[in-house]
């Protein structure tokens, strides 16, 4: 007796020390898919139809929820844990020992089991991993706390014209997956939204909570340079844009459960309406090293992410994601969702329209040309949870600053489809016809696309007029340019140095009704009427 009690308590040690490994169940069927597609309104919000119908997108068995009674019998299986459910992928992400992930085989409903570590899936072979450490997108920002002005990020991608023609992402959604979003609900710089009802609500999947405020600040300032607003300091490329915010990223480790996250919250934004995912999220190594990424998994369709956001764009929304922070180490190649076909994915330039070399590079595995398009990401202006305005360099941030202005364009263009939007914005890039590795198709002009197509980038503007606080001035580059406001009695109320990299003035101090300016700089003189409201 004594001896057998020896064993089993070896055996009763062994199974409790046994690894647990990460893995995805995926299912063979949904029996009562034909129900839900009968009745889409259990699935899907009318919007989210409308969308679909705008872009003659028909449901399919994709958009039917996982069958429960499978998911129910995974959880019930011994030693299984469920962190996350795809619908579009018929899959679970579950938590086990390999003998009890394995032996889920056995169920008749499960088509296939995929380990995160490939070596242990049967028809994989172990691939040498030699690249470097690569950390997330968010770990690599660095803030400079730099005050300066948003108008070079916005101007660089003639994101002013549309701006200029009201066009500000009024009535579109997007969606930002992210690492958290703390100060939102309390940081001057994001009132605009709170006071007009903007952030229309979130999840954190990562913790299961409803509390979304929370977290890395990383999301805050992704959020900023979009919806963000500070007068004389920040404007966002989409201040009229609605927002959901979905926390994805573990800000605490690293593991392949974030991918599956991501596509579980790319689920709920489909399923809201939302018409534009921007994410500044990218994945390829990861604590456990057995789970990493190569360069070969970057072609597409290997990677969970990478499925869920080509999945995304199928159901007639964009995704626009970061390339990536690794151009400059052993492995600078774009990450997932980055390789995604269907995926904008965008790289970092400077204020002077230069590389960053930071900014990951392409081809995808599969030799496409990756990035798509590049927008300043070094030194590019943002809010803190706080709401200081400081200097944020990485492509975190040129990934949301090309996706608020793409919500603008899609404003503009409301009948237009994802697809046809986003060519769009790849022929308007100055790069179009000669695309290469580092730079895509270059750095969108948002200008050409209002309608005639030798447009040219306007001299001199005044926007916005009328104004309600703050007024910009768009001019060739200068050194300086001198600007006066006079009353209708001819009274100087205002004199001020403007410079292209700060070419803002406050009229706040001013009364409403009707002025005039005289800007100055070398070269032009031009004046004109300002109404202030």
């Amino acid at each position: 007796m004594k001896y057998n009690y020896l064993f089993l308590l070896l055996l009763l040690s062994s199974a409790m020390f046994a690894q647990e490994e990460d893995a995805w169940v995926y299912f063979n069927a949904k029996p009562n898919a034909q129900t839900y597609l009968n009745t889409p309104l259990q699935m899907l919000t009318q919007r989210s139809l409308d969308r679909r119908t705008n872009q003659n997108i028909a449901l399919s068995i994709t958009d039917a929820p996982i069958e429960k009674t499978y998911v129910s019998q995974v959880k019930l299986s011994t030693g299984i844990t469920i962190m996350a459910q795809s619908k579009w992928l018929n899959a679970l992400h579950i938590r086990g020992t390999q003998a009890n992930i394995t032996a889920l085989k056995n169920l008749a409903f499960v088509d296939k089991v995929v380990f995160a570590d490939k070596t242990l899936n049967t028809t994989s072979k172990k691939v040498q991993n030699n690249k470097t450490a690569q950390t997330k997108d968010k770990f690599k920002t660095a803030i400079n706390y730099a005050y300066g002005t948003s108008a070079n990020q916005i101007q660089m991608l003639n994101g002013q014209v549309l701006h200029q023609q009201n066009y500000t992402g009024s009535g579109k959604i997007i969606a930002v997956l992210d690492a958290g979003f703390p100060g939102v609900d309390t940081a001057q710089p994001f009132q605009n939204l709170i006071s007009n009802n903007r952030i229309l609500g979130g999840y954190d999947f990562v913790s299961r909570n409803e509390n979304f405020y929370t977290g890395d600040d990383h999301g805050t300032m992704v959020l900023s340079t979009m919806g963000g607003y500070k007068e004389n300091a920040l404007v966002g490329t989409a201040p009229d844009a609605s927002y959901y915010l979905f926390i994805t990223e573990n800000d605490a480790s690293e593991n392949p459960v974030e991918e599956s996250l991501w596509v579980e919250a790319a689920e709920k934004a489909d399923s809201l309406g939302v018409d534009i995912i921007t994410t500044s999220l990218g994945y390829f190594e990861f604590d456990n090293a057995n789970y990493s990424h190569t360069y070969n998994d970057m072609n597409g369709v290997k990677n969970f992410i990478s499925r869920g956001a080509e999945i995304a764009f199928s159901k007639g929304i964009i995704v626009v994601a970061s390339a990536g922070n690794e151009g400059n180490t052993a492995e600078p190649h774009i990450g997932g969702p980055a390789d995604a076909a269907s995926v904008i994915t965008v790289g970092s330039v400077t204020a002077s329209k230069v590389r960053s070399s930071f900014s990951s590079i392409g081809p995808s595995f599969d030799n496409r040309i990756k990035p798509e398009v590049m927008a300043q990401g070094t030194a590019a202006v943002a809010s803190n949870a706080s709401g200081s305005i400081i200097t944020v360099d990485g492509t975190s941030f040129s990934c949301p600053i090309m996706a608020g202005t793409i919500a603008c364009l899609w404003q503009a263009f409301p009948s237009k489809t994802n697809q046809e939007i986003r060519q769009m914005i790849l022929e308007s890039s100055d790069r179009y016809s000669a695309p290469t590795n580092t730079y895509g198709y270059g750095i969108p002009n948002f200008g050409t696309t209002l309608g005639v197509e030798n447009f040219e980038i306007p001299v001199f503007s005044v926007y916005p007029n009328p104004v309600k606080t703050t007024v910009s001035f768009s001019f060739p580059d200068q050194s300086t340019a001198s600007v006066a406001i006079y009353s209708v009695l001819g009274q100087k109320v205002i004199e001020k140095q403007i410079t292209n990299q700060n070419p803002v003035l406050s009229l706040q101090s001013l009364k409403s009704g009707l002025y005039f300016y005289v800007f100055d700089a070398e070269g032009i003189h031009k004046t004109g009427k300002i109404i202030k409201q």
